[in-house]
């Protein structure tokens, strides 16, 4: 059964701000590849870190929303840790689309 899920990936982009949109697309290619089918991609931008607790003081935040199998979760996130531009990443599911029903409109004497 194909769930919705939301992926927040903080990307490392020290000395490549430039080349934010490959890493993207290049992320958003790795998914499809795993059998996801993306629904969304919502690039935000560049943040500081509140802390620094490792050599990366800021990220570029990347929000992807899409469908997949529940065990591609586990797939994704042991691919994406062995990837160096890949900061951190937090996975979350979310709830069905639901179609809202068509608003009623008061007929007119």
């Amino acid at each position: 059964m194909r769930n919705r899920y939301e992926a927040l990936l903080v990307l490392n982009t020290q000395g490549r701000e430039d080349n934010v949109k490959e890493i993207v697309d290049r992320l958003e290619s790795e998914f499809q590849k795993e059998g996801a089918e993306i629904e969304q991609v919502q690039k935000m931008e560049k943040r500081a870190f509140s802390y620094v607790a490792g050599p990366v003081d800021s990220g570029f935040y990347v929000n992807f929303v899409f469908h997949a199998e529940p065990e591609l979760i586990t797939k994704l996130r042991s691919k994406f840790a062995l990837d160096s531009e890949v900061y951190r990443q937090q996975y979350q599911r979310l709830s069905e689309k639901k179609e809202k029903p068509p608003k009623k409109v008061a007929r007119q004497k």
